[in-house]
């Protein structure tokens, strides 16, 4: 016989297990400008390459997600980095191939790219 306990037990591992599997708890934050002009601008491109590389590459402490309207219309697309215990740093007009050095040197090694940073 299941008791109320075992029933509170077994749906707080579930709920643990959803948390964990979304990467809600990721030491790094990815942050894609999803806004209509940022998708005009071609965000969804953007977004594709860093779903593609978190799936591909197991890159398991990282969570993506989109973001809306930064009022940066001028710097679309955008992509925000966020590491535990660091600055948040934000990047702009970002590619394709952008997206794919940002992966390669910010996320996997730790290096911000300064020079296409918005201050």
């Amino acid at each position: 016989m299941t008791t109320p306990l075992d029933t509170i037990k077994k749906k707080r591992a579930e709920a643990i297990n959803r948390i964990l599997s979304k990467g809600y708890l990721s030491t790094k934050r990815v942050y894609v400008g999803m806004a209509t002009c940022e998708i005009a601008a071609g965000s969804k491109d953007v977004m594709e390459v860093f779903e593609s590389a978190i799936k591909k590459e197991g890159l398991t402490d990282v969570y993506l997600s989109q973001k809306g309207c930064a009022g940066r219309c001028n710097l679309e697309p955008t992509v925000e980095v966020v590491e535990e215990g660091k600055i948040p740093i934000k990047y702009g007009k970002v590619t394709r191939e952008m997206a794919r050095q940002i992966i390669d040197q910010h996320l996997k090694k730790g290096e911000a790219i300064k020079e296409w940073t918005i201050k």
